[in-house]
């Protein structure tokens, strides 16, 4: 008998302490009890994240406490993790509290350069250094705002937001949410409507991480219309709202709903962009967006040729950094249900070499790895060293 993966483990005692049967369980969450039973003894290894969506809906528990999504820095790496869990979380932000900040604010230049190095790192997949700089960039951030007012207001917005982004990927969904909603609150005490609503990006990107893919689509839905660009609208604008677009498709894509209207719309805004252009620091939004994002909605819908005929759009220097090596991981997917098992090994290998600590930060890249080992008799050198990475049990 394989030895049991932990989401299998995981469902069991959830499944037990509820008191249902395989049985129960496979109906409510719509599967088969067959799925349902090997995964429980280990006869499967991994699972699809719409099969594990189902399930953590099921069993009443957020998708993070279903799969193993531990923070995998490392004590050495990961040292400030509380410390930006405390700068979240601080009793400063009840009301009437000193913010414990004193001192000589930040000159609004020199805080926002800092903030924009922290964009940097985000997306170069430096987690570790991001990690440690951002509880006292927040702490600078909010002295600054406090002293300067409305014209403080996007470096503050944008250091919760990269709190939150962080916060995703190291396991942290409630505390992420929390980072995000600190964002939007913030952008909505300023003026800039279009940074206001952008901001809503990231929380439906959470709550696609919580399974809760219908309030995930409709707030990213609700902002896109919010902010629908006239023809003569900056491009900008037009880049957001088409962003927002694409944050909708996910979770669409995840729950088995149609994604063609989603697809259109965006492409049509990329084309009047022409290329790529930037959203404030955190994002952009181009036609690379649209071929990326539609590659991930034919990965999750497991129409592999759909998926790679989107691909072929990309080239690299389109994506920024982990955008690329996320996109990386739905070709490798797309490849893996066309049973090309080298070429899906050549993709995780390019993704991991984006950024390792992002890379073994990814559910996605766990259960390709895993799936790909259930189907060869001797892995390969490739793949035991992308086992090695993921913290797979050889």
């Amino acid at each position: 008998m394989p030895e049991v993966s932990t989401v299998g483990r995981q469902i069991k005692l959830l499944r037990e302490e509820r008191g249902l049967t395989q049985e129960d369980l496979a109906e409510r969450a719509g599967l088969s009890r067959d799925i349902v039973a090997k995964l429980e003894q280990g006869r499967r290894q991994s699972a699809r994240l719409t099969t594990l969506i189902r399930l953590a809906n099921a069993l009443d528990v957020d998708l993070s406490q279903l799969i193993d999504k531990r923070d995998r820095m490392g004590e050495r790496d990961g040292g400030g993790v509380l410390a930006l869990r405390d700068a979240l979380l601080s009793p400063s932000y009840l009301p009437a509290l000193d913010d414990g900040h004193d001192g000589e604010p930040t000159p609004l230049a020199d805080i926002t350069a800092a903030m924009q190095d922290a964009c940097r790192q985000y997306w170069a997949g430096d987690f570790p250094t991001l990690v440690a700089h951002l509880p006292g960039l927040i702490g600078e951030a909010r002295l600054t705002r406090s002293a300067l007012g409305d014209a403080a207001v996007y470096p503050l917005a944008m250091a919760y937001d990269l709190a939150a982004s962080v916060m995703v990927h190291l396991g942290r969904d409630d505390l992420a949410a929390i980072g995000a909603e600190r964002a939007i609150t913030t952008a909505h005490g300023g003026e800039d409507e279009l940074l206001w609503a952008t901001l809503h990006g990231t929380y439906a990107w959470i709550l696609l991480h919580q399974a809760r893919l219908d309030d995930a689509e409709q707030l990213a839905v609700s902002m896109a219309q919010r902010i629908e660009p006239s023809f003569s609208a900056p491009a900008q604008h037009i880049a957001a709202w088409g962003n927002l677009l694409m944050t909708a498709l996910a979770p669409a894509a995840a729950a088995g709903r149609e994604v063609a209207d989603y697809i259109t719309l965006a492409a049509a805004g990329a084309e009047r962009l022409g290329g790529r252009v930037r959203i404030y620091d955190s994002s952009s939004f181009g036609p690379a967006t649209v071929a990326m994002q539609e590659t991930h909605a034919y990965a999750v819908r497991r129409e592999p040729e759909k998926a790679l005929q989107a691909a072929r759009r990309i080239h690299p220097g389109d994506l920024r950094d982990i955008s690329y090596g996320r996109h990386l991981l739905d070709v490798a997917q797309a490849h893996v249900d066309a049973r090309h098992h080298a070429t899906a090994v050549q993709r995780l290998v390019e993704a991991r070499a984006v950024s390792s600590v992002w890379f073994r930060h990814q559910r996605i890249a766990q259960s390709l790895v895993t799936e790909i080992r259930e189907a060869e008799m001797r892995p390969s050198p490739a793949v035991r060293s992308l086992m090695g990475s993921l913290h797979i049990e050889m």
